[in-house]
């Protein structure tokens, strides 16, 4: 299993919720156009498959950032939300 920071700015609405929704599905949606995935090598790759097919390269922007367990304890979060996703606590699909 991976922690995976995943951002999006996608310029249409409808194509934008249909990204949301496929993603909500595999993580914790922590800001508006930020998610953080616990996710293992078959999961990442069925959600990047899913995402494909809704995703336009000459439109939209989204970023996969792995984050390894060493990096993950030095996150800081500040302010008002959701704590970190905890990769134990992570629900697996």
């Amino acid at each position: 299993m991976l922690f995976y920071l995943i951002v999006y700015d996608i310029t249409d609405d409808k194509r934008r919720k249909k990204i949301a929704d496929i993603l909500e599905g595999y993580g914790v949606r922590v800001q508006y156009s930020v998610f953080e995935c616990v996710l293992n090598l078959k999961q990442y790759r069925e959600l990047k498959k899913r995402l494909r097919k809704v995703f336009k390269q000459e439109e939209d922007n989204l970023r996969f950032y792995p984050i390894s367990d060493h990096t993950l304890r030095k996150v800081e979060t500040w302010g008002q939300g959701l704590p970190l996703t905890n990769p134990l606590k992570s629900k697996v699909i």
